[in-house]
């Protein structure tokens, strides 16, 4: 079965059950929010118990405070409230496999899937490539207790973000399910 039949079939299936969840109000009930990684690895309902209602969660590749990511959350504060927000990556995140140059090679090589092997990316792609992938900053990771205090550090900072916001930041450990702090960048992400 095509990938898009089985979407439709399991949400035919959820919709049938769906009872009073279009009574859920517009703000999270539990008054926060969580940005994180895209990696299908990670629940955040699940590592975070949250029900349908209760958080925002923001995604990309690598959790990384992007400008896209600081304006939800700017607009999950100013507009529906969320009063901490945490900084969640992961470990083995596709995010450290690679560097802005790689990405930029790969793209300029082929718009096709690259392969990971022992060496890291390949592109065995036929082409035609991109050189619009040198416009931008993919945002990878070195190392992931910095990219937290970056990316918390990087929220605290901006203009937009209130004082009075405490960010926390977290690492998912995919081996086992379990949070770590990262305490440099909860200090760093502590209300004022």
């Amino acid at each position: 079965m095509p990938v898009l039949d089985e979407v439709l079939s399991a949400n035919a299936a959820y919709a049938e059950s769906f009872g009073d969840k279009s009574e859920l109000p517009l703000p999270p009930a539990r008054g926060f929010a969580i940005l994180t990684c895209m990696d299908a690895r990670l629940d955040p309902a699940k590592y975070a118990g949250l029900s349908e209602g209760d958080a925002h969660v923001i995604r990309n590749a690598g959790g990384r405070a992007s400008d896209d990511a600081i304006r939800s959350l700017v607009i999950s504060y100013k507009l529906l409230g969320t009063k901490e927000w945490f900084v969640i990556h992961h470990t083995n995140c596709g995010m450290e496999f690679f560097t802005d140059g790689v990405m930029r090679g790969l793209l300029a090589n082929s718009l096709e899937t690259a392969a990971l092997g022992e060496a890291g990316f390949e592109d065995f792609g036929t082409g035609p490539g991109s050189a619009e992938a040198k416009y931008i900053d993919w945002l990878t990771i070195a190392d992931q207790a910095e990219s937290v205090l970056e990316d918390v550090t990087r929220i605290k900072a901006h203009p937009l973000v209130p004082n009075e916001i405490p960010v926390y930041g977290y690492i998912y450990d995919v081996a086992t399910g379990r949070l770590s702090e990262v305490p440099e960048a909860t200090a760093a992400g502590a209300s004022l």
